[in-house]
């Protein structure tokens, strides 16, 4: 006999999402961004799941007021992730500006010596 799968209600997923942001500040904390991006991508997912599913006109009281709380406490974790990727971000964005700066001043300069630029073999 087949045995079926029950489809998980809102606040079990909820629930997972708020354990998997958890994880996502202690990855945040430690500088883990790879871990953090498979969790990030586990969140969606969710996220996608319960966006798909039925609204929730008809929770209980008990449960609306569990979802509430688990809304606010996988917003908080979003803000403390935030707060420990952001200048991260804003680190590779300054590097990667740099970069691209550089290659665009090499590449004038061997415009203007007539020589051709770096990477830039014959094309």
């Amino acid at each position: 006999m087949a045995t079926m799968h029950r489809m998980p209600s809102q606040i079990e997923l909820y629930e997972e999402m708020s354990l998997l942001s958890s994880r996502m500040v202690d990855a945040a904390r430690a500088g883990d961004w790879d871990n953090l991006l498979e969790l990030e991508h586990g969140v969606a997912t969710l996220r996608n799941s319960l966006m798909a599913g039925a609204d929730d006109n008809n929770l209980p009281a008990v449960e609306l007021a569990r979802k509430r709380s688990l809304i606010q406490r996988i917003l908080e974790d979003d803000a403390e992730v935030r707060r420990h990727t952001e200048p991260w971000m804003e680190h590779v964005r300054q590097y990667l500006g740099n970069s691209v700066r550089r290659r665009d001043v090499e590449r004038a300069y061997a415009a203007g010596s007539g020589e051709p630029a770096a990477g830039n073999f014959g094309a």
